[in-house]
């Protein structure tokens, strides 16, 4: 497939150029041009005359199978595009929803990508019925006024199936996460722009081999593997890539799946520390404003410098600097900055950040134990270690143990056969 860029560029928008051509290569394109136009958004056609006259000339000379525009488009602006042009016109939420029918494989995933594109069409259809009804016989995909009612009844009945179908993966996962918690694992979800290298984090931390390439959404199913932080329990879950200007229809449709991130006890946001300061800026920014759409802007986050095996060690200093008075700045609250390498193993200032993390969580409180029963000690020791932080133990009749504990294990322990009281945090915290 070939196709024709075009950017426009205004006080308002500010498309990245390379990245628009990186999502058109990920969608499998061939880029035979790219068109730029700085001016406001032209209410018809969305770029201005002048530089339509020019890419008509430019689709006559290069035949492409598309023109894809690195602005959204209405649905009345890509059909008086279309009827300038006579191809296909589509804008760069199109475009993000082609890679993802691409990417998604699980069932869960393509239900996500179905419903976002139904979402994303409704409008388009809505616009057609419109067109009808003026006089102009355009329909949709070709279809008459009646067929092109009875398909968007279809879009509306498809999506409520879609939503139900959605609903039942949801709930299968609430008890997934209810038992894991049960059990003293740590929930982490690593979020952040797309490409950043958040499966290659997973890999890293879990010793594991999920598929990890260097291109735009290669993750679009959530994986979730476990890791020893110490002796502590942790499970950590890849999502779904961001990227600018994330539109509500997909944010709704993969709702099941970043909730991974709203129910997390941390968010790791991982950034690549060895693009340009202005690139680490945008998308640290983007991917807040994300988290703040899902209300998870108010979780512990760390956030994740990322390769930084490619750049100097006073770049790395320097961005993550930078990024601590950017967060002060716009009134967002870090737990810490981590700068690692995940393809390098590199993750040593991660771990100590995430262990100093861990144990602020509401979920822990600080707790005595107490045991009467030698034998048990070693096996409670040992117990504890994993789901919080030994502070003191001592041995004697009846030993007592003070540590930091997950609130939700305490039912767990008293089974042991053990007395557990509440006292006040045994250091500073």
């Amino acid at each position: 497939m070939r196709a024709i860029g075009v950017i426009r560029k205004s006080k308002r928008e500010r498309p990245s150029r390379e990245e628009f051509e990186e999502l058109l290569r990920s969608a499998g394109y061939e880029v035979l041009a790219i068109v730029e136009q700085n001016r406001e958004e032209h209410p018809k056609y969305n770029i201005g005359r002048g530089k339509l006259e020019e890419l008509k000339e430019l689709v006559e000379r290069l035949k492409p199978d598309k023109v894809v525009f690195a602005n959204r488009l209405t649905p009345s602006q890509a059909y008086n595009l279309w009827k300038e042009l006579r191809v296909d016109v589509i804008d760069r939420w199109q475009l993000v929803l082609e890679i993802f029918e691409k990417r998604a494989h699980s069932k869960e995933a393509k239900l996500q990508v179905e419903l976002a594109s139904l979402q994303y069409e409704v409008p388009f259809v809505k616009e057609a019925i419109r067109r009808i009804k003026l006089g102009d016989r355009a329909g949709f995909k070709g279809m008459g006024e009646y067929q092109t009612r009875q398909y968007l009844k279809h879009i509306r009945y498809r999506m409520g199936k879609i939503r139900d179908e959605l609903e039942k993966v949801k709930a299968d996962r609430d008890v997934k996460r209810k038992r894991r918690e049960y059990s003293g694992f740590v929930l982490v979800a690593l979020a952040g722009y797309t490409n950043a290298g958040k499966s290659t984090l997973l890999n890293a931390l879990a010793k594991e081999n999920v598929r990890a390439e260097n291109q735009m959404f290669t993750t679009l199913d959530t994986t979730t593997r476990r890791f020893k932080l110490g002796a502590k329990r942790v499970l950590v879950t890849d999502t779904v890539g961001f990227i600018d200007d994330l539109p509500p229809f997909i944010v709704d449709a993969f709702h099941s799946t970043l909730e991974e991130i709203v129910k997390a006890d941390v968010i790791l946001l991982v950034l690549d520390a060895s693009e340009p300061w202005s690139e680490v800026r945008r998308k640290f920014l983007a991917s807040i404003k994300v988290l703040r759409e899902l209300k998870a802007v108010e979780k512990p986050i760390i956030a994740v410098l990322n390769k930084v095996d490619l750049i100097d060690e006073k770049d790395a200093e320097e961005k993550a600097r930078l990024l601590e008075e950017l967060s002060m700045e716009r009134g967002i609250t870090l737990s810490g900055i981590a700068k690692i390498s995940a393809k390098k193993g590199l993750l040593e200032e991660l771990r100590s950040s995430l262990e100093g993390v861990i144990l602020l969580l509401p979920k822990y409180g600080a707790f005595e134990i107490t045991v009467s029963e030698p034998e048990k000690v070693p096996k409670l020791v040992s117990l504890l270690s994993s789901i919080g932080e030994i502070l003191h133990v001592e041995y004697g009749e009846r030993t007592r143990i003070k540590a930091y504990v997950q609130t939700g294990m305490i039912k767990e322990l008293t089974r042991l056969g053990v007395k557990i009281e509440r006292i006040r945090d045994g250091k500073e915290r």
